[in-house]
C-alpha cells in the first residue's frame, strides 16, 4: 500500500515549503495520470527567530500531520473498496465534465449533449455519493421517455437515447476503475442497445463527385473526404495533431487513440489521403485545426446538394462509405474490421447486409439449366 510522507524544500526568507510525496506514486482521478507529490501551500521557518515564528511552526506541523493522516486513511479506504467521504462529496458533474473537457469534445456534439440531458434530468449538483443504481435506471427510463431540449424542443431518436446513455456509462466505468465510485453501476443497470438503421452510403462515383466539389470552409470538405478515404469518425479526425501522423511514400499511417473505444491504433492510410492533409504543422497541433461541429454542420447540406446528391448524408456517412465500397472492392471483412477499429466482427458484418448492389450481384450467382 502507498505511503504518504512529509517532505520539507528550503524556500526564500529561511523558510522551508511542505509537501506530501507518495510513495509509489498515486493515479490523480481528475487527470488519469500518476501523482508523487501534493504540494500544499505551507512553510515554517528553518530557525525560528522569536516566540511567534515558534507557534507558527508547531501549529503548521501539527496541521500538516493531520492532513497526512487523512489522505493515508484515504489510501487505505480505497485499498479495501471504501470511498472516504472527502471523494464521495465531489462533484460527479465537475468530473463529468473534466472528461469532455480531456477529450476536446465540441459544445454540440454527442459526449457533452449527454452530459446536457444528464444535468438536465438529476441536476447541477450531483456529487459521488448521490451517483447509485438507482438514479441511472431513473435516467434510463427518463433518456427512453425520449426527452427534447433546446429552442425547438424536438424529442431525441431513440438511437440518439442509446447514444447518450452509452457516453454517461463510459464516465461511470472510468470513475469505478479511478476508485471513485464502489460499484460498477454498468454491471447493474442494462444499456440501451441501439437499433439497426438504414445507414446512408455514398457509391464511388457520388464520393469522387463531393471531391470534385468546392466547399466553404475548404477544411470541411477535406476532413470529408479524409473520412471516405481512412474510415475515420468525426471525433478522431477533429481531434487528430501531425505527431499522430506517420511514415514515408507509400507507408502512411496514422497512430492513435480511438476517441470512442479509447483503443491504441495503427491505421494505414494511403498517399492520396496524406495530400488531403497538406503541409505538416508542429507536432502537437491539430491537422484540422480550424474544423468545428457547427462550420460542418453549416456547410454539409449546401456542399452535398452542390455535388448533385439528394441523399441524407451527415459526416458519419463517409464512415459507412468506407467500410461498404471496401467491401465491394473485394476486401477481407477480418481486414475492413481492423482498420475501422472495431472490436467485434459482428459490429462489421452489418456494413456486409448494406448494399443492395451486392445482394443483387449474389443473388445471380447460383444458375441453374431449367
Amino acid at each position: 500500500m502507498p505511503k504518504v510522507h512529509i517532505r520539507k524544500k528550503k524556500i526564500s526568507k529561511d523558510r522551508q515549503s511542505i509537501y506530501l510525496d507518495f510513495s509509489p506514486p498515486l493515479t490523480n482521478s481528475q487527470t488519469g495520470k500518476p501523482q508523487r507529490y501534493e504540494f500544499l501551500g505551507l512553510f515554517v521557518y528553518d530557525k525560528p527567530a522569536n516566540a511567534w515564528q515558534r507557534k507558527h511552526n508547531t501549529e503548521t506541523n501539527s496541521l500538516v500531520e493531520n492532513i497526512r493522516a487523512t489522505r493515508q486513511l484515504d489510501i487505505q479506504n480505497r485499498k479495501f473498496g471504501f470511498i472516504a467521504d472527502r471523494t464521495r462529496e465531489q462533484s460527479f458533474i465537475s468530473y463529468y465534465n473534466d472528461y469532455i473537457r480531456s477529450k476536446g469534445s465540441l459544445p454540440n456534439d454527442n459526449l457533452s449533449m449527454s452530459l446536457r440531458y444528464f444535468t438536465e434530468f438529476a441536476g447541477k449538483d450531483v456529487n459521488f455519493f448521490d451517483v447509485d443504481q438507482f438514479l441511472i435506471s431513473d435516467y434510463r427510463s427518463y433518456l427512453l421517455g425520449r426527452p427534447g431540449l433546446g429552442r425547438r424542443g424536438r424529442a431525441i431518436s431513440y438511437n440518439t437515447a442509446s447514444n447518450y446513455f452509452a457516453k454517461l456509462r463510459t464516465v461511470l466505468r472510468r470513475a469505478h476503475k479511478q476508485k471513485l465510485l464502489t460499484e460498477d453501476i454498468c454491471n447493474t443497470v442494462d444499456p440501451i442497445n441501439p437499433k439497426e438503421t438504414h445507414r446512408e452510403i455514398l457509391e464511388l462515383e457520388e464520393l469522387q463527385a463531393l471531391a470534385n466539389t468546392p466547399a466553404k470552409p475548404d477544411v470541411v470538405k477535406k476532413a470529408a473526404i479524409f473520412a471516405g478515404l481512412t474510415g475515420l469518425r468525426f471525433s478522431d479526425v477533429h481531434g487528430l495533431t501531425w505527431e499522430e501522423v506517420r511514415g514515408v511514400p507509400g507507408k502512411y499511417k496514422l497512430q492513435f487513440v480511438q476517441e470512442k473505444t479509447e483503443g491504441a491504433e495503427i491505421l494505414p492510410i494511403s498517399d492520396q489521403a496524406m495530400e488531403l492533409l497538406g503541409e505538416r504543422g508542429e507536432p502537437h497541433q491539430k491537422v484540422f485545426k480550424e474544423l468545428t461541429y457547427s462550420s460542418m454542420r453549416y456547410c454539409f447540406e449546401k456542399w452535398i446538394k452542390d455535388a448533385g446528391i439528394s441523399k441524407n448524408i451527415t459526416f458519419h456517412s463517409f464512415r459507412h462509405t468506407f467500410a461498404t465500397l471496401q467491401l465491394e472492392l473485394g476486401t477481407e471483412i477480418y481486414t475492413v474490421s481492423k482498420m475501422l477499429g472495431h472490436r467485434s466482427l459482428k459490429t462489421t458484418q452489418i456494413y456486409a447486409k448494406v448494399k443492395d448492389k451486392m445482394k443483387i450481384e449474389a443473388a445471380g450467382r447460383i444458375k441453374l439449366k431449367l
